[in-house]
């Protein structure tokens, strides 16, 4: 009854790339991007992060970028930042964020002793496969990272069951492919078992399959051609057994019947089973509103997930940076006009000194004011009675 949320952090590149269907070249971008976020401590929680992430290293932080990891194509990470902005119009936004989900709470048990069924629920599926596959890889790979090694346990600590399981293989790259071959070869130790559910088992890379020790298949049905290739296929997936015609029994199967083959206790496959299965116990119906809401109100995860955490990450991070760098630039235009202005201002009154200097060093104001000086003399002195008379 309570929100699964993971940060953009905790997805990675890898990851990431898919569910956003990236080229190679916007995959090495991200790659870059989450680079910088862990040198330089940066939280990478939400959409909003990684929005304001790629704002800044195509903008005020490129220099710091280039300088760093090598030249960054501007265009291709538009392109990304319109994938994001893609997403959060899809409501992938309530996804990501804290508090993230802990891998543990898998692992609860009641007042009795007894383990829990969790259900994972995602609705309008059809709508958002990539989020669902890609976080149920996440899943897997944050349970193998974080369980402790147990060995080979008497029984599991944990089992997953990964309903849809084609979901998770379409279009999966070759690097993803690996990985989850890794996780399914060695998750084993850690006491865990994962279920791969789907109509057909070649919907199932070999590479995965082949690490799959259980088998059960229900009936498979041939309609054309094509359908009874894919029969003889999945027939061959089987240990080879004298007492069935595997891909004919496929065919013949009924409701509540099976082929099984598990492991031994030295670990070899048995011999091929024709079974039936007990019928499920539960209600085979989806879950009303009002039943949900009662689960909901008596999950003891509610108080912990419920409640949206929003600590200080990348958006606020860089857009302090963005804001400091902004505000650096308005100072140092602000202080090149200052300086253009009283450049301006001295170049102006250098200009009027030289005019009033050049004036006053031509001839003929020299000659101007030594006739001026001559008889403002003469005036003086006659009014002093001190003049000599003028010739006739």
């Amino acid at each position: 009854g309570s929100r699964l949320r993971a940060t953009v952090t905790e997805f990675g590149p890898v990851l990431f790339s898919r569910l956003m269907e990236m080229s190679d070249a916007q995959s090495g971008i991200l790659s870059v991007i989450y680079q910088y976020c862990d040198d330089k401590n940066i939280p990478l929680l939400d959409l909003e992060d990684l929005r304001k992430v790629i704002q800044w290293v195509t903008g005020e932080g490129k220099a710091e970028i280039e300088e760093r990891y090598g030249t960054m194509n501007t265009v291709s990470a538009g392109n990304i930042l319109r994938k994001v902005v893609e997403l959060e119009q899809q409501k992938a936004d309530v996804f990501f964020g804290e508090p993230s989900f802990e891998v543990d709470d898998l692992c609860r048990h009641d007042a009795n002793g007894h383990g829990v069924v969790n259900i994972v629920r995602l609705t309008d599926l059809q709508d958002r496969p990539k989020l669902f596959s890609t976080f149920m890889i996440q899943l897997l790979a944050e349970i193998y990272s974080t369980f402790p090694e147990k060995g080979d346990p008497e029984k599991p600590e944990l089992v997953i069951f990964i309903d849809e399981a084609h979901l998770v293989f379409n279009e999966a790259p070759d690097a993803l492919l690996d990985q989850i071959e890794v996780i399914i070869k060695l998750i084993r130790s850690k006491g865990v078992g994962v279920f791969f559910v789907t109509q057909n088992p070649i919907d199932v890379p070999d590479i995965v399959l082949s690490q799959l020790g259980m088998k059960i298949q229900h009936s498979l049905r041939a309609f054309t051609a094509k359908d009874r290739k894919a029969i003889k296929l999945a027939a061959e997936n089987f240990p080879i057994t004298e007492y069935y015609q595997v891909d004919e029994v496929l065919t013949q199967l009924g409701t509540g019947e099976a082929l099984v083959t598990v492991l031994n206790d030295k670990g070899i496959p048995t011999p091929l089973a024709y079974t039936l299965i007990r019928a499920p116990q539960s209600r085979m119906d989806v879950l009303t509103d009002g039943e949900i809401d009662r689960i909901v109100l008596r999950s003891s995860l509610v108080a912990k997930y419920d409640e949206v955490v929003d600590r200080e990450s990348a958006a606020e991070i860089l857009q302090k940076k963005m804001d400091y760098v902004r505000e650096a630039e308005v100072q140092e235009t602000r202080r090149e006009e200052i300086e253009k202005a009283t450049k301006q201002s001295s170049r102006t009154q250098r200009g009027e000194r030289s005019f009033v200097e050049d004036l006053l060093r031509s001839p003929t104001t020299k000659q101007i004011a030594g006739t001026l000086t001559r008889e403002l003399t003469r005036g003086l002195l006659s009014v002093l009675g001190l003049g000599g008379k003028r010739r006739r």
